[in-house]
């Protein structure tokens, strides 16, 4: 039974049958194609979910191979706790990296390793100059040299619209 972690059977004086059992408590849904599973911070299965919002208490992660780093995922989450209420869950990308999926449509493009402390980055990025705030789609965190951020259509735009007056202005 996926929700048992383990028995304890004994006979007690009398001739009584004592059965402890210690139940897996589910951290995590992992969305496994059409099916959400909760896990255990091991990443073993608990229960299959019919609805998302049967659990809206446990952050959700998706992918190939994200049941197999659940530890990983909770300590990403733990370093986006500032962020927590706009965090939809973080996918997997081919079962060696994470996204962290915002609301709004944002994502942050963690790296292969320290995934955490790239997240950790962020947050602090986020708080010193309101970046996830601004019109900005992706923050690429994969290259730990230089982090790279995605601009909306408008707003890179309107950012090619000012350096073009900004050129002109100077040439006079």
């Amino acid at each position: 039974i996926d929700a048992v972690a383990g028995v304890d059977i004994r006979i007690r004086p009398g001739g009584v049958l004592q059965v402890d059992i210690r139940e897996r408590v589910p951290v995590i849904l992992w969305r496994n194609g059409p099916r959400i599973e909760m896990l255990d911070a091991s990443g073993n299965r608990v229960a299959t979910l019919v609805n998302r919002t049967a659990r809206p208490d446990l952050p959700l992660i998706a992918g190939d191979g994200a049941d197999r780093r659940v530890d990983e995922a909770l300590a990403i989450f733990g370093a986006a706790s500032p962020i927590l209420p706009r965090v939809r869950g973080l996918a997997r990308i081919g079962d060696r990296r994470w996204d962290v999926v915002l609301d709004r449509s944002q994502r942050i493009m963690l790296p292969e390793t320290g995934a955490a402390a790239a997240m950790e980055r962020v947050i602090a990025l986020d708080q010193a100059e309101d970046l996830l705030a601004r019109d900005v789609l992706v923050v690429d965190m994969r290259s730990e040299d230089r982090p790279t951020v995605r601009l909306a259509q408008a707003a890179a735009d309107e950012l090619r619209r000012k350096r073009e007056i900004v050129t002109k202005v100077s040439r006079q």
